[in-house]
């Protein structure tokens, strides 16, 4: 419904005479990609799996099978990605691409413009990430191996291992097989990612993912000034990019053109120290990049593999879902506002998203514990992938783990959790087993450690008379809402509770 008013009066009287003033309404994260890659709704997790891959006992029901949950990783426009899985109750096995905001290719003139490019625009929506949130001085972002040197042994996934000809795909924007391959540089001194030029059903979208490098590049590392030669409306890179690529005009030779420029603008930039000496000053990455580099991981160790993670036993425990980028960023950033020097446990992690998200977004120390052997092994691709690839952006992350086994006979877990400050568990398909033997390893926590879970741990938190419970004697219970389109296995919103260890 419309504001002030809807369809209008249907009395015919002179309108009131209003005073418009400025509002800001708060609103769920919403991705504006209008059709982003799959995630996993159900799938596995275990026993000792929670958020990431919690432990659920399937029903009969089709919907049922995919509750449990997991964790983001990203993109923080994942929620689209998921809806042709709502419909249909599958999961793909593939990912469409890490840029998830389809770009429109359909502006001829140089005069048409969506406003995304305006330098007033992209200086509130910079004040805007960090007026929202604590800001951790403390946190320091220069990988300072990134800019020592090229490591040529540098081993991660180059697009074009998951998305080229050889996989079936088709050239794009007119090219010939001998013309699809082009490399991108990344504000380090590591080699160039190699892309094709193709497009495959659900395979990364190299003309897209281009794009979006290159605009991450210029908005998060770059002042105003230096972006200029990236983001000016008439001879931007960017805008060249954007105009080669339209479908109505497919100039391929234009494209790559401004793709070498790109690269040989940006390693001089490198090369100089802009870009070592600006991250020096930065304290923080958008939420919006945060998930960029979350989803280059996934679409090239999960996604391709993705299958596997819907392999359970009917009628067992083992099912897995996942919370996504911008309820994490929501649960670390704004509400436990966790820092840098600060320790994370997700006790049932699956494939390790939410302790990537919270080693990258946060910086903080990450522990997570998954026993299902199919999710570990996606797991462990994943953090080799995430540690090159945070090379390769040049960006510094708080140190990982990723356990296997059942996080209640864990040793390391159980160390991390007397350090813990944030503690991440999806209980909400646990048997009761299971979460009385959570709370009787909650006795370890230091005081003021927050434990976020989708049930609470304190039968009937709300009433005083809890005499008998042990949670009641040792955690204060807040109930909050997350609003649609912030967990894989449903776009409806739901309950979460977060504990504080008294």
């Amino acid at each position: 419904m419309p504001l002030l008013g809807g369809k209008g009066n249907k009395f015919k009287v002179d309108p009131p005479k209003i005073r418009i003033e400025k509002v800001i309404v708060e609103r769920a994260p919403t991705p504006s990609k209008p059709k982003p890659k799959s995630r996993p709704g159900p799938a596995s997790a275990g026993a000792s799996s929670s958020r990431s891959s919690p432990v659920y006992r399937p029903s009969p029901k089709p919907s049922a099978v995919r509750y449990a949950s997991h964790s983001p990783n990203p993109s923080s426009s994942d929620e689209k990605r998921l809806d042709r899985k709502r419909k249909t109750g599958t999961v793909s096995s593939t990912t469409r691409s890490p840029a998830s905001e389809r770009i429109t290719f359909d502006k001829d003139s140089d005069a048409e413009d969506d406003g995304w490019m305006n330098l007033d625009t992209r200086k509130r929506q910079r004040r805007g990430n960090s007026e929202d949130k604590h800001l951790d001085s403390n946190r320091k972002l220069r990988h300072f191996r990134a800019f020592e040197g090229r490591n040529d042994n540098l081993k991660f996934v180059h697009a074009v291992e998951v998305a080229s000809l050889e996989e079936k795909c088709v050239p794009v924007m007119g090219a010939q097989k001998e013309d699809v391959a082009i490399e991108l540089q990344y504000p380090s001194l590591q080699p160039r990612e190699k892309f094709e030029l193709v497009w495959g059903k659900d395979k990364i979208d190299a003309v897209e993912a281009s794009i979006r490098i290159v605009r991450h590049v210029a908005e998060t590392y770059l002042t105003e000034d230096e972006a200029e030669p990236f983001t000016n409306h008439n001879t931007g890179l960017i805008r060249r990019l954007e105009k080669a690529s339209n479908r109505n005009i497919q100039d391929l030779a234009g494209f790559k053109a401004a793709i070498h420029e790109y690269n040989e603008t940006l390693l001089g930039m490198v090369e100089d120290g802009i870009i070592a000496k600006n991250l020096d000053k930065m304290h923080e990455l958008p939420r919006q990049f945060v998930a960029f580099i979350l989803d280059q991981v996934y679409d090239r160790t999960v996604a391709p593999k993705v299958e596997l993670l819907s392999k359970y036993e009917n009628g067992t425990d083992y099912v897995y879902g996942e919370l996504l980028h911008p309820f994490i960023s929501k649960l670390l950033v704004e509400q436990t506002k966790m820092t840098s020097d600060q320790v994370f446990v997700d006790l049932g992690s699956g494939v390790g998203n939410v302790c990537l998200q919270a080693a990258l977004e946060i910086g903080c120390e990450s522990w997570g514990c998954e026993m299902m052997e199919n999710a570990c092994n996606l797991a462990d691709a994943q953090i080799k992938e995430f540690e090159a690839r945070c090379m390769l952006w040049g960006i510094k992350p708080g140190k990982s783990h990723l356990e296997r086994g059942d996080f209640r006979k864990n040793t390391a877990i159980h160390e991390a959790l007397k350090r813990a400050d944030v503690v991440l568990v999806n209980n909400k398909a646990f048997t009761s087993q299971l979460n009385d033997d959570l709370v009787r390893m909650f006795l370890d926590l230091k005081l003021g450690c927050k434990i976020i879970s989708l049930r609470s741990f304190v039968a009937d938190f709300k009433s005083s008379h809890n005499i008998n419970d042990v949670g009641s004697t040792i955690l204060d219970v807040e109930e909050c809402l997350y609003p649609e389109g912030f967990v894989s296995w449903t776009n409806a919103g739901g309950s979460y509770f977060i504990s504080t260890r008294k």
